[in-house]
């Protein structure tokens, strides 16, 4: 099965060896986005919610890219350096997402990239 690379120039250039995400057949799967600010390359200032939205639209772009969007997505995976950060990024991604839901993991980890709060990464599946 071949492998698409997707690409968009509204999320972050990935840095290090890997894509922004890639589609194999009907699936697409992204790579983890910290809160990066595609027009300057850095951490976005602010608490985690601020934090969240800006991963979440980093996300989206990529979708977009791919000709996707959330309705798509099928498995989230958060990263939190702090847990107790739980409700709060909840709260942002009841603003991306409808029911039904998809599956998710919430993961508490010692440190992300660039000291970001959340990284967030996902599973899309195509009709």
């Amino acid at each position: 099965m071949p492998r698409q690379i997707i690409i968009s120039p509204n999320a972050p250039k990935a840095i290090g060896p890997y894509s922004q995400a890639v589609r194999c057949g009907n699936t697409l799967y992204f790579s983890g986005q910290t809160p990066i600010d595609p027009a300057t390359g850095a951490l976005v200032p602010g608490d985690v919610t601020t934090q969240a939205r800006r991963v979440f639209e980093n996300l989206n772009a990529v979708a977009a890219a791919a000709g996707a969007n959330f309705t798509n997505v099928a498995r989230v995976g958060i990263y939190l350096t702090d847990l107790s950060n739980f409700a709060a990024v909840n709260a942002v991604m009841k603003e991306y997402f409808a029911e039904p839901y998809p599956a998710r993991s919430t993961i508490g980890v010692a440190s992300l990239p660039l000291n970001a709060q959340v990284e967030i990464d996902m599973i899309a599946v195509f009709d």
